[in-house]
């Protein structure tokens, strides 16, 4: 047989995933622009009956006769996160997620991910690499192409529940689109991450020099230009998530909330401006779990899907990111209407980094080469 038959495959290590310029900020926000262009286009696929499934998540039971299987305990996942992605991409993916809040305990992150990049044609693999920062930063980047589009250009101040890593990188995307930020005001729930993300924060971006370290959700979100939540806790109970309350709201504020989230009764009123970063996403979500949903996935879009089934809000009345960045659908469109934002996460937003970065690896000659194989032992 000849060696066209050989398949070789680069492995990045999450240093090489920085080399290869991963935590690229301006780069992800640019890819993740096109990549909406292409969800608008529909140009892509994603698990499911309608191509627009998060992914599959193999679950536990409370009680098991087997010792030794997992519990369901708070943020336990193991899920694979599939895609495909056209346009300049012409590539496909899986995102292997595994994660468990107890990790910490043992001096690991909360999540270990790994992704698998492949030709969509011969599904032979192009690459396999370190994803927690792949994830970190083009779930970041969401926020920041919705602020590039629905925050107002005068932005200076950030509302930030929860200081982890979501809360990095959204400021980090909130910072490469609005350069005139120079405050923030945060609440955590314990003082060794508020200082994490504090010493992160005056060592990443100087500019920033009002932190205010606040007690409140309220003191969060009052004269906050952008407002975001990257807390975590458990689901179960949409009346235990973190409110927004109207009254709280400052005029022209943009919201992105890629975390669990509830609204009080007035940020549900038809004049706060409603968007999806893909509402496929939403409706496969909202098919998936039991009624009402949101008690289940705690994301404000799913508490818009149950709104619709209750007949609180038309489904015409979402909007869907992909639309605006596209041009048919207008992004802010006067400094005074609030714009939410629900950011729920899909995997064709890592295809699309993932390729990137894999591109930017080739040329630079980084990462392992590794062999399938020389010839098929089967073919």
């Amino acid at each position: 047989m000849s060696n066209n038959n050989k398949i070789d495959f680069i492995y990045l290590s999450e240093q090489d995933m920085i080399k290869a310029g991963v935590t690229d900020m301006h780069q992800c926000i640019d890819t993740m622009e096109e990549m909406f262009i292409l969800l608008e286009k529909g140009d892509y696929r994603m698990a499911g009956p309608n191509s627009d499934s998060h992914g599959a998540m193999i679950t536990f039971p409370e009680v098991s006769p087997f010792p030794k299987m997992p519990k369901p305990t708070a943020d336990r996942r193991l899920m694979a996160m599939p895609a495909y992605l056209g346009g300049s991409f012409q590539t496909c993916g899986v995102k292997w997620y595994g994660s468990n809040v107890a990790n910490r305990e043992k001096g690991l992150p909360r999540s270990i991910l790994m992704f698998t990049l492949s030709d969509p044609d011969t599904a032979a693999p192009l690459a396999y690499m370190s994803a927690n920062l792949l994830s970190a930063y083009r779930t970041g980047a969401i926020p920041g192409v919705g602020a590039r589009y629905l925050a107002r250009k005068d932005s200076k101040v950030i509302g930030l529940l929860g200081p982890g890593v979501m809360a990095k990188t959204s400021v980090a995307a909130f910072m490469a689109v609005c350069s005139k930020i120079d405050t923030i005001q945060i609440k955590g729930r314990g003082q060794r991450s508020l200082d994490d993300f504090t010493n992160w924060l005056g060592k990443t971006f100087p500019q920033i020099c009002n932190v205010h370290i606040v007690d409140t959700i309220e003191e969060v979100v009052r004269g906050s230009d952008i407002v975001t939540y990257c807390n975590s806790g458990e689901t179960g109970d949409a009346n235990t998530y973190p409110i927004v309350e109207r009254a709280w709201v400052k005029p022209g504020a943009y919201l992105a909330m890629p975390a669990s989230c509830r609204l009080d009764e007035g940020m549900e009123q038809a004049d706060i401006r409603k968007v999806l970063d893909n509402t496929g996403l939403y409706e496969a979500w909202h098919e998936e779990v039991p009624k009402p949903a949101h008690n289940h996935i705690p994301l404000i879009g799913i508490r818009f899907m149950d709104m619709v089934d209750e007949n609180l809000l038309s489904l015409s009345s979402l909007e869907d990111l992909g639309e605006i960045v596209a041009g048919a659908t207008l992004g802010r469109q006067n400094d005074e209407e609030i714009i939410m934002l629900s950011v729920g996460g899909m995997p064709v937003e890592d295809v699309a980094w993932a390729t990137v970065v894999y591109r930017n690896a080739l040329e630079k000659g980084i990462g392992v080469k590794l062999n399938l194989w020389d010839d098929p032992a089967f073919c």
